[in-house]
């Protein structure tokens, strides 16, 4: 088998590209990750930037992002209460790096991929 085989049986052994797909499976993830790109934001900038998403959406896609480490939550203690989130360092790869890419690789195919 060559290198490249024995690295994707490894990878699929481990489970980790199953933990990159569950990325996006949830459809409002990867735009909230977009959305973040430009810099800390608080849930209201968040939902006017994104526009279509309820507020419950945006609750659980941040708190699963929150898990993965891709996004961090900082409550500042004020009156009234102000909360903001940012993408982590290692969501700030994902967007920069993989993501990137993907965009431009449907930019630069996707309308053959939905003429087929």
């Amino acid at each position: 088998m060559s290198d490249q085989g024995r690295h994707c049986e490894e990878l699929v052994a481990d489970c980790r590209i199953r933990a990159v797909t569950d990325l996006f499976i949830h459809i409002w993830d990867p735009v909230v990750l977009v959305a973040l790109r430009a810099g800390p934001c608080r849930r209201r900038e968040l939902r006017v930037a994104i526009g279509g998403m309820s507020d419950k959406v945006l609750t659980e896609s941040l708190r699963r992002l929150g898990a993965c480490g891709l996004v961090a939550r900082r409550a500042f203690a004020q009156a009234p209460p102000r909360v903001e989130y940012a993408l982590t360092p290692l969501g700030q790869s994902l967007v920069d790096g993989p993501m990137e890419a993907l965009g431009n690789w449907i930019t630069e195919h996707g309308e053959e991929l939905q003429d087929a």
